[in-house]
């Protein structure tokens, strides 16, 4: 018997987008900017921040195991029950408790081709059979996942909206699919961009469904700008929170991150600051690509992913902008080998940007 198991071997480690600290340091300069992992661009909530260094002198506790405080807080904020919230190292981290929850070894996984590459990462560890569906247009082919759905299937993963492409499912789309998914299947409905694409007339809202085998998950990394503290929470019926909660690491998320959490959710200063300079930011690049003959996909999120001829393309447009400083996001782990992803940025950033990829083409 192998000690380390086939399908682990077979797994490709996950490589995040390039850090300033590493640019900087191989180019001997530091006068980068970074448009490449979704990081909100004003930094972390104010009031995150005086709850992070009131709470400092007491890090040498263990955190609430139960969550209670934050889970509190977003049950009211949401007007739901307690017994129907989880919390948890970013999406990520409640996302491999579900699979350690609910899934059995013959059990089969669907997901999208070219989606969020963290979630592939854990179906593939898991060791069970995914059926990974191809997108359509940059878009998630729902119907051909529908039809993908057997006996076995226990997981649909869907981020919505997407994370590299943007894109989103509407109302219609996701009624008609879920028309479809049996009672004993959980949708994972991933909505990390949850606060950028809400305020969509056709967007939807997964807490509206309220259906008993539908586990929404969102985050505190984006809008809140608490990427650094991995923190995460989940919503759904109350006996899957339960069991989940049972499997759970029982000291996850931190003191500090839950205390942040708290104080996030009431800064709706910050979020409303995040959301203006973000579609602001969108609109420029929008209108600069449009001039520069760019291929874009239309995103509701907070960043815009550009389509180029080929791998070659993409590569080259990348690496000359990273020799002028600007960090990007090529999309060949993703399965993306001509797209690239910039995240929203600040206006100055922005605008290096665009005179960067100007100077390039």
């Amino acid at each position: 018997m192998p000690l380390v198991p086939s399908h682990i071997k077979k797994l490709k480690k996950y490589k995040p987008g390039r850090s300033i600290q590493s640019a900087e340091k191989e180019a001997g300069e530091n006068n980068y900017i970074k448009l490449a992992s979704n990081e909100n661009p004003l930094g972390a909530s104010p009031l995150a921040i005086k709850e992070i260094k009131k709470s400092l002198l007491d890090i040498n506790r263990y955190p609430d195991a139960t969550g209670h405080d934050l889970r509190k807080k977003l049950a009211n904020k949401f007007n739901i029950q307690l017994d129907n919230v989880t919390i948890g190292s970013g999406s990520e981290g409640i996302m491999s408790t579900i699979m350690r929850t609910f899934l059995l070894r013959d059990d089969e996984i669907i997901g999208s081709l070219g989606s969020f590459i963290g979630f592939k990462v854990l179906a593939n560890a898991s060791g069970n059979k995914i059926h990974w569906v191809p997108m359509k247009d940059y878009r998630y082919d729902l119907s051909s996942m529908a039809d993908k759905i057997t006996d076995y299937t226990k997981i649909i993963y869907i981020a919505n909206p997407d994370n590299p492409t943007g894109t989103y499912i509407n109302k219609s789309e996701f009624d008609q699919f879920y028309s479809k998914v049996p009672n004993r299947v959980l949708i994972i409905l991933d909505e990390a961009y949850y606060e950028f694409a809400k305020n969509k007339k056709n967007y939807p809202d997964s807490m509206i469904y309220r259906y008993d085998n539908v586990i929404t998950l969102r985050t505190f990394s984006k809008a809140y700008g608490l990427s650094g503290l991995r923190l995460g929470y989940g919503f759904a019926h109350k006996d899957l929170i339960s069991n989940l909660n049972k499997v759970k690491p029982p000291f996850e998320p931190s003191s500090l991150a839950q205390k942040a959490g708290i104080a996030a959710l009431d800064d709706d200063d910050f979020l409303k600051n995040t959301l203006n300079l973000n579609q602001s930011g969108m609109e420029f690049l929008i209108a600069e690509f449009n001039i520069l003959g760019v291929n874009y996909i239309p995103s509701c999120a907070n960043f815009i992913t550009t389509i180029w001829k080929d791998e070659s393309e993409a590569e080259k447009i990348t690496d000359n902008l990273l020799k002028k400083g600007v960090i990007v996001r090529r999309l060949s782990a993703f399965g993306w080998k001509n797209l690239i992803r910039i995240s929203i940025g600040l206006e100055q950033e922005n605008v290096q940007f665009i005179k960067s990829l100007k100077e390039i083409l």
